[in-house]
């Protein structure tokens, strides 16, 4: 069976929410930390804007698509309000950004599962 696109897009998704967590998680660490300016990871759409997601070559005599692995890359905020500190990180906004990638990890499993057990059950008849 050929691998379906949908799984490739999925994988690449949550390597992003991977990366976003671990940005979240180091803002909320350093929350006390002087002159620490809060990061954050390009929304998702504009990894996506780098990537075609479409049919790809499977063998040898296919044509190159010329898909090339999107970044993951760690920018700074902005403009980044400042505490008296001249720190950034605000915790509300930080679980803000944790719970909406609790949330988009939870969709991307659910949605793989129901992909899959679909392809489950067309296999079996």
């Amino acid at each position: 069976m050929e691998p379906v696109n949908l799984f490739d897009l999925a994988t690449q998704q949550a390597r992003w929410l991977s990366v976003r967590q671990t940005a979240v998680a180091g803002n909320i660490a350093n929350i006390n930390t002087p002159n620490y300016k809060a990061v954050d990871v390009e929304p998702f759409e504009k990894v996506l804007d780098g990537t075609r997601v479409a049919m790809s070559a499977t063998h040898a005599q296919h044509q190159d698509t010329g898909v090339t692995p999107a970044s993951f890359s760690l920018d700074e905020r902005d403009d980044p309000q400042l505490l008296p500190s001249e720190n950034s990180v605000v915790l509300e906004d930080e679980l803000v950004k944790a719970g909406e990638v609790r949330r988009a990890f939870e969709l991307n499993t659910a949605i793989v599962k129901a992909f899959h057990r679909m392809l489950m059950m067309t296999a079996k008849g």
